[in-house]
């Protein structure tokens, strides 16, 4: 049999048919704007990712036998505030998780209800990211919109509601929304009443493996697909990269480099560290994970390449990073420039350059980018390790692990082995994968990843070479400290 594959991410919806062995016959990318109508704003229009899917699905299923498609899994972008009015249209654009509107919104949630009381009840602290902020902004900044709601989805959840009419919420997506009691994987009634919503607006919840539904009649007719192709809940995009990187079970890890930077930690029980510096999410293998997640990864090399040095080539511009210059550089980057996430939780916090003179070079910039995405990187490794995690491999993947030269950064500021696999699919492979687990090709999601996950390559940390970052990093560790107050000042 086949599935079907979908990431929606934040630029394109990228899909993929895969077979049962776990072979990809298929790939399809189909892109969408993003529109910042503010400064620091980011939304994008939920008909836009529609048009794209349902175009994607036909086009990568056109030369195959559509009669042999059983599942569709869909990872996605995750906290984007979708709402339908009561005849299940959107109301407005969807706010986006890179999204920094909700700064008021946020500290409010974190002083008046309190960090300590948020903990209690959904095992994180609110960050202007996460989708109850989304909701309280909208309640004051546009009342009449927010009275005509009648059901609050995530974005990939949206796919799925449009293929089957069901409107549903995976509990790994649903954690990043601050109104899910992660531990108990039940909507927290106290965090819907401050939010000003009710239980009958939000989507059933469903493990990530389980089927939603099937594809509706006339859905089936428009993609020429039989009407019993089960789609499951899925999973958020850093989850459903989990499940494509065979990142479950006890202490697995693996590093994203993608267009936001992520550490997942998976973990059969449920931790919280004590400041909430890393989001506690439930799993989609059933589990539970840590996640430390920044904002700007792989896109602050993008910035800095085709926005300041008006090129696409990354390779000639880390060609002239040579192995004598790692460790040595003395630039530095904070890789804040859409604000912070994991671990600082600072809206206002902005990239910066420092250490610069007169003889810093175009590839001392570059180098400092790596290294700075690397560093802060790091910054939520450290407060897993303070909870007696003993991390020694990671998987890595991402756009940004296609560079041998920034995996080799990675590995070696974090003292990390990184694991190669076969497939850099992510998201995509993790929903089809996990549509093959619905279908009942694989008994569970550790079993499909044990059969499917294939190591390919291994990069080793060099106990040199990590010694010499170990002291670049305390010296990084000092920059965002001393100008955190700057930053508030510039952005006020």
């Amino acid at each position: 049999m086949l599935y079907i594959g979908i990431d929606l991410g934040t630029s394109a919806v990228k899909l993929l048919l895969m077979d049962g062995e776990g072979k990809i016959h298929k790939i399809v990318s189909r892109s969408y704007p993003l529109s910042f109508p503010h400064p620091g704003w980011s939304e994008q229009k939920p008909e836009d990712w529609i048009r794209e899917t349902l175009e994607g699905i036909r086009e990568l299923t056109a030369d195959c036998d559509r009669n042999q498609v059983a599942g569709i899994g869909c990872g996605g972008q995750m906290h984007g505030l979708v709402v339908l009015d009561e005849e299940d249209r959107v109301i407005r654009p969807a706010i986006l998780w890179n999204d920094g509107r909700t700064e008021e919104e946020t500290a409010w949630l974190n002083t008046e209800i309190g960090k300590e009381r948020l903990s209690a009840l959904t095992a994180n602290i609110a960050f202007a990211g996460f989708t109850a902020p989304k909701i309280l902004w909208m309640r004051r900044h546009e009342p009449e919109l927010f009275a005509r709601i009648r059901k609050i989805m995530l974005p990939k959840d949206y796919i799925n509601y449009v293929l089957t009419g069901v409107h549903s919420c995976d509990y790994s997506d649903a954690s990043g929304m601050l109104l899910l009691d992660v531990q108990h994987r039940c909507w927290s009634q106290e965090m819907l009443d401050i939010c000003g919503v009710t239980e009958a607006q939000m989507p059933q919840l469903f493990e990530s493996f389980e089927t939603i539904g099937t594809l509706k009649p006339e859905m089936a007719e428009q993609l020429g697909l039989p009407a019993t192709v089960k789609v499951v809940a899925g999973a958020g995009d850093n989850a459903a990269a989990a499940v494509g990187t065979g990142t479950v079970g006890e202490g697995a890890c693996n590093i994203s480099l993608g267009t936001s930077g992520t550490i997942f930690i998976s973990s059969k029980g449920f931790k919280v560290d004590r400041f909430n510096a890393l989001h506690a999410f439930a799993h989609a293998d059933g589990s539970y994970h840590l996640m430390g997640c920044m904002l700007s990864a792989a896109s602050c090399n993008k910035w800095l390449c085709e926005d300041i040095f008006k090129t696409t080539d990354y390779a000639t511009e880390q060609a002239p990073i040579t192995a004598e210059k790692l460790g040595r550089n003395r630039v530095f980057f904070l890789p804040y420039l859409m604000g912070e996430r994991s671990p600082i939780n600072d809206v206002n916090a902005r990239g910066t350059f420092t250490g610069l003179s007169m003889d810093s070079t175009r590839a001392d910039l570059t180098q400092a980018v790596l290294e700075g995405v690397a560093f802060a990187i790091r910054d939520s490794l450290e407060v897993a390790r303070s909870l007696g995690i003993d991390l020694k491999v990671s998987r890595v993947c991402g756009g940004g692990a296609k560079s041998p030269l920034w995996k080799k950064i990675l590995a070696n500021v974090c003292n990390l082995e990184l694991e190669q696999i076969e497939s850099e699919e992510g998201p995509g492979y993790g929903g089809a994968m996990l549509a093959a687990v619905a279908c009942g090709e694989y008994a569970s999601v550790e079993e499909a990843t044990a059969k499917l996950v294939k190591v390919t390559d291994r990069i080793l940390p060099d106990p040199e070479l990590t010694a010499l970052y170990e002291a670049q990093y305390q010296k990084f560790r000092q920059i965002y400290p001393a100008l955190k107050d700057v930053f508030r000042t510039l952005n006020s």
